[in-house]
């Protein structure tokens, strides 16, 4: 009886909005919190989705260039100007030192193959950090929404207890609508909390993958750059 009485009293709302509108300051301040980091992750999660493609697609044409017998020199000058891809920006840092490793003369300063392998560590830690960026976010999300959740559904509750002390009575018209509003904070903390842990868990290994490609590079153009040395 009580319950058909909830549905049919007037002024109880259950939409998401309606307990936003009828929730105290505490938890409408949660949920506006929950709500903003749940849209900064789903915008954080389709910047890196993109990026990461453009990522991926200008490796792969890197790798056709460099692999295509052109001469390192010309391919040096072609992309030396204005590098647009993590590849090419490596590859331009290695050259970059192997030119001021030249003396007037023509021969090498000591050291050439220490300095190229720093320059293009160097080079690889800046692209990897690139990828990381904003990750941390979506990790801090997905370890503190819940328990952000938590504490206005916990206060939602209170207020509740609150509302039954004035009115005296535990009716469900009394208490329903807080613990609505309570339990929303859970809801929307979980739904910011979520996604946030799956994308992360995502996104880093897709990261760590395409720096991994970086390392591989700089790997296999030291070693030529040793062979040159060597002969």
């Amino acid at each position: 009886m009580e319950i058909e009485t909830l549905v049919s009293a007037p002024g109880v709302d259950f939409s998401v909005l309606g307990l936003f509108l009828k929730a105290g300051l505490v938890v409408k301040i949660v949920m506006l919190v929950l709500l903003l980091a749940s849209f900064w992750t789903w915008a954080i999660v389709f910047q890196k989705l993109i990026v990461y493609r453009r990522v991926r697609r200008g490796s792969l044409e890197f790798d056709r260039k460099f692999w295509s017998n052109q001469p390192l020199d010309e391919l040096y000058l072609t992309l030396s100007e204005r590098p647009r891809g993590a590849s090419e920006r490596i590859f331009c840092a290695a050259m970059n030192e192997w030119k001021k490793s030249h003396r007037s003369d023509g021969d090498l300063i000591a050291g050439v193959r220490t300095r190229i392998e720093r320059a293009m560590g160097l080079a690889v830690t800046r692209e990897t950090n690139r990828l990381s960026q904003g990750l941390d976010f979506l990790a801090t999300v997905g370890s503190t929404a819940p328990f952000i959740g938590l504490f206005g559904t916990v206060w939602g509750i209170m207020r509740v207890f609150g509302e039954i002390g004035v009115q005296e009575t535990t009716s469900l018209v009394v208490v329903a609508p807080g613990i609505g509003e309570a339990l929303a904070a859970t809801a929307l903390g979980l739904l910011a909390a979520i996604p946030a842990v799956v994308f992360f868990n995502k996104l880093s290994t897709v990261a760590d993958r395409l720096a991994g490609n970086f390392e591989d590079f700089a790997d296999e153009f030291l070693t030529i750059i040793s062979r040159q040395l060597d002969e």
